[in-house]
């Protein structure tokens, strides 16, 4: 990844991806902290360079929230009711 920042630069997509890639292993070699700071991480550049409705961010923002332990089902149903009520 440190290769990719130097010769891309840091908001290169192909760097983002070794971001998430690497965050994915630290995961499963149990360095939750690590992966969770280099998720967040990777996730504000993506934001940034490919905005919010890219599949890319949606994928990085739904694994951070996994990894932190917000229960997507829940999310998903407030979410819902509220853009209902706010609807009527």
């Amino acid at each position: 990844m440190e290769t990719r920042k130097r010769v891309l630069g840091e908001e290169h997509p192909s760097t983002l991806t070794s971001m998430n890639n690497l965050a994915f292993t630290w995961k499963g070699q149990g360095r939750d902290a690590d992966a969770l700071r280099l998720m967040n991480q990777c996730l504000e550049l993506l934001m940034k360079v490919l905005g919010m409705s890219h599949p890319n961010t949606v994928s990085a923002l739904t694994t951070l929230l996994q990894w932190s332990g917000v229960d997507l089902e829940s999310l998903s149903s407030m979410v819902g009711d509220a853009s209902t009520t706010r609807n009527e």
